[in-house]
């Protein structure tokens, strides 16, 4: 089967991209002018309470979508020898 169109790698996608973005918004000041140009600066207080957790939450992702990718790569290895 194709590398891309493999059905896990839909999960790791998502870690990553989740991932890059709620970094981004932690670590640059992107999300705090968008929300002013918005309209919701009184937002900005909490915007911690929001993205600190979702950065958990994608990164701890990622790693099982890796832990997963690897062991069905070595299951699929595996199948190959016998």
């Amino acid at each position: 089967m194709n590398e891309e169109n493999r059905p896990g790698n839909g999960l790791l996608k998502v870690g990553i991209i989740g991932t890059v973005v709620a970094a981004l918004c932690c670590f640059t000041p992107v999300l705090v002018i968008l929300f002013g140009v918005v309209g919701l600066s009184a937002m900005v207080g909490y915007i911690d309470l929001v993205l600190f957790p979702a950065l958990g939450v994608f990164i701890l992702l990622t790693i099982y979508a890796l832990w997963r990718k690897s062991a069905r790569d070595a299951a699929a290895s595996d199948g190959k020898r016998t």
